[in-house]
């Protein structure tokens, strides 16, 4: 009922509410509701969603698999930038596949900011291939370039 309502609700205070009980409720239907936000045109709803799964990182963890490949390269960034502030185990791990496999320039690059932030060693070697994978592509060089040397500490 929560998701529902969040929808065709025109209220913010009413819609906070909402999404803090999703996020304390944080089961399967909440999680799946939040994931139903991320494919609204109201882009409010879609921060508010992405802002709401970043504080659920045991609940999002198990469908991260699937939103990063998901068949909407929106969706995929908007799962991206839910990485940003999970802590999760697994966040490099997510950000390394995405960079390794996805199609969609701008989906990579949303991971490849990202891994300059959070990335080790371990990113560097996915990053170069990055780089010959979108090498026409001046950001994707500029980026990873950045996050390599990011990582390196230099």
């Amino acid at each position: 009922m929560l998701v529902e309502r969040l929808a065709g609700e025109p209220d913010a205070g009413v819609r906070e509410a909402i999404f803090l009980s999703l996020v304390q409720i944080a089961n399967t239907a909440a999680v799946a509701g939040l994931v139903d936000c991320l494919r609204s045109d109201d882009a409010h709803l879609r921060n508010e969603a992405i802002e709401a799964m970043k504080l659920l990182p045991d609940a999002v963890a198990p469908i991260m698999t699937g939103l990063l490949a998901d068949a909407d390269p929106d969706v995929r960034i908007f799962a991206v930038n839910v990485l940003e502030s999970l802590r999760h185990p697994d966040v490099e791990k997510w950000l390394i596949d995405v960079i390794e496999r996805d199609p969609h320039v701008n989906v990579c690059a949303a991971a490849v900011d990202l891994l300059g932030e959070v990335g080790t060693e371990a990113a560097l070697a996915p990053l170069q291939g990055l780089k010959a994978r979108f090498g026409a592509e001046p950001y994707i060089v500029f980026a990873a370039d950045l996050a390599i040397k990011r990582i390196r500490g230099s």
